[in-house]
């Protein structure tokens, strides 16, 4: 009797998978971007050097753990019902952390807020700092970032459907939507009236607004994956975890766009 090959049969529905260097490149990458954002700001020799490199390390590392789990899950037929259940909680947990991550910034902001303190004159905004204006920038980054959580919506629902081009479409301008809402931001940041170091109103405005903005990115980036693999032909009604899981990422990111445009009203003094 022949013996049979463990890579022909598989006797449970789970994935094994196989080592990859991706996940310590990507490690020693981010640990490499963070040494380097801290000397950059401390103003350090090559510092702006090392924080580019380890970008570029951790985008290069992002890209090829991406091209493997793609290749697992579209032709390899690694992501099975079981797989993607595990997947689907994986990444509902990793939104649980980011929560609780976001948290702790906003009990930063109340506990300054709610109660100032002397050392920032007894008053939110404190003294000498100049507020945004809400209903200006804020405001138009918030109807884009709902827009585009629509778009999203309407995109995954077209998909579902076997709406190809409807897909596309609402992916598409989700997309412009995100690249649009980033310009923004960082246009916001050049014309503040106040920097991350004019007290703690500073800190926790920029803290917030920033990690923010860096959850924008990485949404888009994911978003952009599933894009490029929708024209590809890879993502199907019924077979679309990665592109399901960017969704849920893309939701996150605009509730707490809304608590942050609410902050900011109030960070304005109304």
């Amino acid at each position: 009797m022949n013996k049979i090959n463990r890579t022909q049969f598989q006797a449970f529905p789970f994935h094994l998978v196989d080592p990859s260097p991706w996940p310590l490149l990507t490690s020693f990458s981010l640990l490499m971007m963070a040494i380097g954002a801290v000397l950059y700001f401390h103003g350090f020799t090559n510092g702006g050097e090392l924080l580019t490199l380890g970008f570029i390390l951790t985008l290069s590392g992002m890209v090829l753990w991406f091209r493997d789990v793609i290749t697992e899950g579209t032709y390899l037929g690694n992501h099975t019902k079981e797989v993607q259940t595990g997947l689907t909680i994986g990444v509902a947990l990793f939104i649980v952390s980011e929560i609780f991550a976001f948290l702790s910034i906003f009990w930063a902001f109340f506990h300054s807020s709610l109660a100032p303190t002397i050392e920032i004159g007894n008053s939110w905004p404190p003294l000498g700092v100049e507020a945004l204006d809400p209903f200006a920038i804020p405001l138009l980054n918030t109807i884009l970032l709902l827009s585009s959580g629509a778009f999203i919506t309407y995109g995954h629902h077209a998909l579902i459907q076997g709406d190809r081009s409807g897909a596309i479409l609402g992916t598409f301008l989700t997309i412009v939507f995100a690249i649009l809402f980033t310009g923004l931001q960082y246009y916001e940041y050049c014309e503040a009236g106040f920097t991350i170091a004019d007290s703690v109103y500073g800190s926790v405005f920029f803290c917030s607004t920033g990690l923010h903005g860096l959850h924008v990115i990485v949404g888009t980036l994911f978003i952009l994956v599933g894009f490029i693999r929708m024209i590809n032909y890879h993502l199907t009604d019924s077979h679309h975890q990665g592109f399901e899981a960017a969704i849920l990422y893309w939701h996150f990111v605009d509730v707490v766009w809304l608590f942050l445009f609410i902050a900011v009203y109030y960070w304005s003094g109304n």
